[in-house]
This record gives C-alpha cells, sequence and structure tokens, in this order.
C-alpha cells in the first residue's frame, strides 16, 4: 500500500512511541536523532529523509518489542520499501534498503575512522544481535560487492548516525521540520 507523508506522520504517531527494541529511546526519538545527526552532517534533503525513514519498517512489519531475542529477523530494512516506492526515489530508498548491510560491511572493513572490529566493539547488545541473525559481518568479497553498490557510500553514513542515534532526551527538532524536508524530496 502506498504511503503518504501524511501516513507517515500517522504511524509516527500511532507506534512511534515504542521502546526501539533493546535502546533506551522510542522508535521516533531514534529516527529523529537520526534525522538530525544527517542534517548536522550536512547531508543533502534526500538522505536527511532516508536516515529519518531508514527504520520505518520497524513500525510496518511489527514484530512486537526487540525481536533479536527471540532469534528473529524482521527485515525491517525492506518491509517499508514497498510502501515508500510511489513517494521517493532511489536516493532516499537505497540507503535505507543498504543499511543493514552497511552495518556488515563495517564490521568487516571500518570506515576509515574506526576499523572494522572498533565498530563491531562498540555496536550496542541489541545491534550485535540483529548482527548475528542477519548474516554476520561481511567477507572480503561480500565487502567488496557492497561498497560498489549505487548509494552504498550513502548507507555507510546513514548507519553511522544509525549508531549514534540512541541518546535518551536528545533535543530535536519535531517530526514535522523533517517531513518538511521530505517533503521537498517527494514526488509530486
Amino acid at each position: 500500500m502506498p504511503l503518504s507523508l501524511t501516513d507517515i506522520d500517522a504511524l509516527f504517531e500511532r507506534k512511534g512511541g515504542r521502546r526501539y527494541a533493546g535502546e533506551p529511546v522510542t522508535q521516533l526519538e531514534h529516527a529523529l536523532q537520526s534525522a538530525l545527526l544527517a542534517e548536522q552532517a550536512a547531508a543533502g534533503a534526500e538522505l536527511i529523509t532516508a536516515a529519518l525513514l531508514h527504520d520505518l519498517g520497524h513500525l510496518i512489519n511489527d514484530r512486537g518489542e526487540t525481536p533479536t531475542l527471540r532469534g528473529i529477523d524482521d527485515r525491517h530494512e525492506r518491509a517499508a520499501i514497498p510502501g515508500l516506492r510511489t513517494l521517493f526515489g532511489e536516493p532516499v530508498l537505497a540507503p535505507i534498503r543498504l543499511h543493514v548491510e552497511a552495518k556488515r560491511f563495517l564490521c568487516a572493513r571500518g570506515d576509515g575512522v574506526v576499523s572494522g572490529a572498533e565498530y563491531r566493539a562498540n555496536l550496542s547488545p541489541d545491534s550485535l544481535r540483529s548482527l548475528d541473525v542477519q548474516g554476520g559481518a561481511y567477507d572480503e568479497s561480500a565487502a567488496d560487492d557492497f561498497i560498489m553498490q549505487a548509494h552504498a557510500p550513502e548507507a555507510v553514513r546513514l548507519r553511522r548516525w544509525d549508531d549514534l542515534a540512541k541518546v535518551p532526551g536528545k533535543p530535536t527538532p519535531p517530526l514535522a521540520h523533517y517531513l518538511r524536508i521530505a517533503a521537498c524530496v517527494a514526488r509530486a
């Protein structure tokens, strides 16, 4: 079912107050913090929008709290894509779709700032559990294949913001601010 910006707003209104799996923030707080980090990094509107919506699949593909504790990969990175496809193009959709693979890549290679081992050592317990159910760190060949995809570098940037967007009580602009940015890149 295609989603509109109004639908996205309503989805965050209904389900955004839920705890973000195994983390000390809600789904909405995580989304807003991710978008804020993208905005502070001077990312473009498409990547800010991807940062806001990267975990929307958790709200759509509702598997309850912390599915990783039950060994479940909810495949959230793909769950929202069909609904968002009529609204956004690949510069928004690809980083969302690839952000889980970006974690697997970062565990293998790092990002030039931290090594793969350092990156993995700093993942939260739930991110480590999800890494395991999502297939673990890439080997060198898979890492090469991943980073050659269109929008993979943007997905890596998004993944780093995703990892940092778990600070309880961190002030952010409201959802309406980021929905206005999303409106700028939404298809007419």
